[in-house]
């Protein structure tokens, strides 16, 4: 069984990569089209980088590795990225 954490566990890379607090800001899959708060996602840490799944679908929403202090953030799951304002 593995085991996941919510959106809220990676708040803080979350805020260096963007510089905002994301945990509120609305994402849309591209796979399925869900929407919802980052918070509510699926985080899975134990990976060579943080992954991000769609709570609906399990789609890869988003993946962040650090590559020699660079944090690297594909987002291409992500069909819409709102901050909340």
């Amino acid at each position: 069984m593995t085991v996941y954490l919510d959106g809220n566990a990676i708040a803080g890379l979350l805020y260096d990569v963007f510089g905002v607090e994301m945990t509120t800001a609305t994402g849309v899959c591209a796979a399925c089209g869900a929407q919802g708060p980052v918070a509510e996602v699926q985080v899975y840490m134990r990976a060579p980088g943080v992954v991000v799944r769609c709570r609906h679908c399990q789609a890869l929403l988003m993946c962040v590795v650090d590559v020699r202090g660079i944090k690297c953030v594909d987002l291409g799951g992500l069909s819409s990225l709102e901050p909340a304002r």
